[in-house]
């Protein structure tokens, strides 16, 4: 007589025939490379960007000896002797762009504003607030040092330094560096080029009418919001509905016009579907389980020309692989260097997180800081992979390991904040 031996599932204890959570990372980034291509684009959209050039620059920044403060440009070696009520002549005035053209003597000084270049004979900066003015004259109010207020030319950046190094992604800070070197133009790593698609009969798009057993399409909204963080081009090839021949179509469309194409919906045990079919025949499934929750029906496979994920269809499973596994191949596929990690730090539990061992978890929560600076973190409730609103609620993922179970209050957990996935 014939066994029934069901298959795994993600309420199992242990995940047979599973990959764990970091092995199924690495087996992605063995094999994904930075694509090849750039281009030469404005300075004013680069924001986001990879680098594909050094930058480096032409001149000091800043290129001139300038105050740092609006007050008096006096020789730091006069206040050697000088104490409370010293004063120093004014003989001029400098501007930010309209210096003082004389030098400046023994016991004088000049009136300075932030930004004005030094005039010559003077290297220090006295804050107009610590001094009194009167009769063409000021008088010290307090003890000053030599060199004070001032900001040396280089010393931001030295001629011919290199200040950015490509595989930067470019932030503003970045921006108004290379716009403070008077570049206009900048050379990028082209976009990643990702190609999205949902399946399922069931699925809807938004407007049309839901009959009974169907459901309108938010995987693919979510990952269109989360890709925007991203250099790249999504082409959005809509529902396509579980049929072989459309799906051979799409996916040979998606194939060649795209680095990597990411499909929600149709890889789970069970699915009446022809994804995997179709993937098979293009290219190698690396694999198809991972041992986590939510998430474990995720296909990854390397095909001829490009990468496949197939991501499960419930909406919060379809998060969290994409930011745990999806999220890492696009940054790596970018050539953002050096690779960026999410920023992971530890937390008191205010409440009990049930956790089986054998997979990797990531429960949704909320992260607060105490009055004392330090972290705390609670669940938003029922952590369903079809509850959306769960990660509505939360800003962070509890990440509990694959050999941990269930965590009392009060335990340390490790904390993944969502402000620091990028």
């Amino acid at each position: 007589m014939n066994t029934f031996k069901p298959a795994p599932s993600c309420t199992d204890t242990n995940e047979y025939g599973s990959l764990r959570a970091d092995d199924a990372l690495n087996q992605i980034l063995e094999r994904v490379e930075p694509v090849s291509g750039t281009e030469q684009i404005p300075l004013q959209r680069a924001g986001g960007r990879v680098l594909a050039q050094s930058i480096r620059s032409d001149f000091n920044v800043p290129a001139h000896t300038n105050s740092a403060v609006d007050g008096y440009a006096l020789r730091g070696r006069d206040l050697d002797s000088a104490g409370p009520g010293t004063e120093f002549r004014i003989i001029g005035t400098a501007l930010a762009g309209d210096p003082f053209p004389g030098t400046v003597g023994p016991s004088e000084c000049v009136r300075i504003m932030t930004g004005a270049v030094l005039a010559q004979g003077a290297d220090t900066v006295l804050m107009q607030e610590h001094v009194e003015i009167g009769g063409g004259v000021i008088r010290t109010q307090a003890t000053h040092r030599s060199g004070d207020n001032v900001r040396l030319a280089g010393e931001d950046i030295r001629q011919g330094e290199t200040i950015l190094d490509p595989g930067r992604l470019c932030t503003p800070a970045d921006i108004g560096l290379i716009a403070s070197l008077g570049r206009g133009e900048v050379r990028v790593k082209r976009p990643v080029r990702v190609g999205l698609l949902s399946t399922g009969t069931e699925i809807r798009s938004i407007g049309t009418p839901l009959e009974e057993g169907t459901l309108y399409d938010s995987n693919r909204h979510t990952l269109q919001a989360a890709l925007q963080k991203l250099p790249v081009e999504i082409n959005d090839y809509g529902i396509v509905a579980d049929d072989r021949t459309i799906l051979d179509q799409t996916f040979t469309n998606a194939e060649r016009d795209n680095d990597i194409t990411i499909s929600t919906g149709g890889v789970s045990v069970g699915d009446a579907d022809h994804t995997r079919a179709c993937i098979e025949a293009r290219g190698q499934v690396v694999f198809s389980k991972v041992a986590i929750k939510p998430g474990r029906p995720l296909t990854f496979a390397s095909l001829s020309s490009g990468f496949f994920f197939g991501l499960p269809g419930n909406p919060v499973a379809v998060m969290v692989t994409y930011y745990q596994f999806v999220l890492p191949a696009l940054k790596k596929l970018a050539g953002i260097e050096p690779m960026p990690k999410g920023l992971t730090l530890r937390a008191q539990t205010l409440n009990r997180f049930r956790k089986k061992p054998g997979r990797t978890e990531y429960q949704r929560a909320i992260l607060s800081r105490e009055e004392n600076g330090s972290w705390s973190v609670a669940s938003t409730g029922r952590q369903g992979s079809g509850i959306l609103r769960s990660m509505s609620l939360a800003n962070a993922f509890v990440i509990l390991a694959h050999d941990e179970s269930t965590v009392e209050p009060g335990a340390d957990v490790t904390v993944q904040p969502f402000e620091t996935l990028l």
